[in-house]
């Protein structure tokens, strides 16, 4: 009560981000998952964490619609006809955004808009006009940049009129992906990279890898970087804390051989447990009218499974102290994280759900982002903030990585200033980088205001006016205050395009 309270006397919060968070305290008032005593002792220790989905969940975390189906169908729910114009698409995506639900209650995941879009663009001044008034409205009424839109793989006019929105605006929602491929044309992506320099959107998306892991169906980029199949998503998002993890063993064999596969075996426990009160106990898929239209299935959702503190706990294995010797910097140190996460890949691929079809029965491996709490552990694999190494060394070591984790992995550059009379270079960049199998790369200006803290975006002026103890629209400009403070974010390493 004393909690509830004082949600109710925060002077911070919006109405809105009062309601989201009273009705999470009473989710948290619940206790009807079948937890035993050794998972629920790892849960108080923090190292399985379920990322606040609450207690009862009566959602599937991400969902990832349809919408070009919504598009051509329109909606019997929502009263809607399929789109005749321009104006009348963006008005039913913003109508049917409002009924996408997820952990944060609103949608992670609002289409490839470019080519939702562009059958729709006839006059290109209105066109831009509609798109403008579209994307400002999802800012100012999505107020959670969780929220994720894809562009590409091929070039649009939408494309283009988004991009250049995009760079008018500088909001932080919704955070975009391009899918970057052998159809995206160099010139299309080159303007993309113009248009993360000023807003730090849209990230790249390595398409080849993607379409070849998501065989089943489409794919989308959702939330912070997480690859799914379109018409589903994930029941659920389960982190494992390896850097604490690390801490109960007596030296890297006790660590493989038995602690992680001890903690992995409880949390995927956990995973199904919370799976089975969603299919089974919520009604979600049977009460739902995205269910009911087909705008999602539950044979094309699976079930992420997450971790972060990778090079903690490495550096906790190895007691490496000098630099040298330390994850991201000596050979040992890398081959030890690959031990890991290979190790943590075949025993994920050798459990069964179910409910989890769509990925052959088995969970997805996933590099989790970090959370505004986490104080000195650094998000998935990547290397600590403060000791990052130069560029081409970093994506060498950093690409290793990325093939074990199909839902997502990513690494964020910060370019100085002068890139930007070189996008080209930064594009060259990237595509090497993808040469080596990195899946996902993030960049931003060290002059923007709009700048990614882990995997989402925020206003650098929204986080100074928040500490200053002043309202803000968005809700995850207090996560981002959290790891500004907590994670040093702002002390990442500058990058030059040379």
């Amino acid at each position: 009560m004393n909690n509830t309270l004082k949600i109710i006397k925060d002077k911070t919060l919006t109405y809105e981000q009062k309601v989201l968070s009273l009705a999470r305290e009473a989710e948290a008032s619940l206790n009807v998952l079948n937890i035993d005593s050794e998972t629920e002792t790892l849960r108080k220790e923090g190292i399985i964490c379920d990322l606040n989905e609450g207690n009862a969940p009566y959602r599937p975390r991400y969902i990832v619609p349809d919408y070009e189906k919504f598009i051509n169908q329109g909606s019997e729910f929502l009263g809607l006809s399929p789109a005749k114009d321009i104006w009348e698409a963006v008005n039913n995506l913003l109508i049917l955004y409002k009924h996408v639900p997820s952990i944060t209650s609103m949608p992670v995941y609002i289409g490839n808009i470019d080519t939702l879009l562009d059958p729709f663009i006839e006059d290109e001044k209105e066109s831009y006009k509609a798109i403008k008034l579209f994307l400002t409205h999802i800012d100012r009424t999505i107020t959670d940049s969780f929220c994720h839109a894809n562009l590409g793989p091929k070039d649009t006019k939408a494309g283009r009129i988004i991009l250049k929105v995009q760079r008018e605006l500088e909001t932080a929602t919704p955070n975009i992906s391009l899918k970057y491929g052998e159809d995206t044309l160099k010139d299309f992506a080159v303007d993309c990279i113009k248009t993360a320099l000023v807003t730090a959107k849209p990230s790249f998306a390595n398409d080849k890898i993607f379409s070849k892991e998501f065989t089943k169906g489409k794919y989308a980029i959702v939330s912070c970087y997480n690859g799914l199949y379109i018409g589903g998503g994930s029941y659920t998002l389960v982190r494992l804390n390896l850097a604490d993890l690390s801490k109960k063993a007596t030296g890297v064999d006790h660590f493989i051989n038995e602690i992680l596969p001890f903690a992995m075996d409880k949390m995927s426990k956990y995973i199904d447990e919370r799976i089975k009160f969603i299919v089974e106990e919520s009604g979600f898929f049977e009460s739902n009218f995205l269910a009911k239209e087909g705008l999602i299935k539950k044979d094309k959702f699976t079930a992420m499974f997450g971790m972060f503190g990778l090079a903690e706990c490495v550096n906790n294995l190895l007691n490496a102290k000098d630099l040298k010797d330390r994850f991201g910097h000596s050979e040992k140190a890398n081959k030890l994280g690959l031990q890991i996460i290979e190790k943590m890949y075949d025993i994920v691929n050798k459990g069964f759900n179910s409910n989890c079809s769509i990925t052959d029965g088995h969970f997805l491996l996933h590099a989790q982002v970090g959370i505004e709490s986490d104080k000195g552990i650094s998000p998935g694999c990547r290397i600590p903030i403060g000791e990052e190494p130069d560029l081409p060394t970093h994506l060498i070591q950093s690409a290793k990585f990325h093939k074990y984790f199909p839902s997502g992995i990513g690494d964020i550059f910060p370019f100085e200033v002068t890139a930007k009379k070189n996008p080209k270079a930064i594009l060259d960049i990237i595509e090497g980088a993808f040469s080596e199998g990195m899946r996902y790369f993030s960049l931003y200006s060290s002059d923007s205001d709009v700048i990614r803290i882990t995997g989402y975006l925020v206003k650098l002026s929204d986080i100074k006016k928040l500490d200053k103890g002043n309202q803000v629209l968005q809700d995850t400009v207090a996560l981002g205050l959290g790891s500004v403070k907590n994670s040093r974010v702002l002390e990442r390493k500058v990058r030059d395009n040379a």
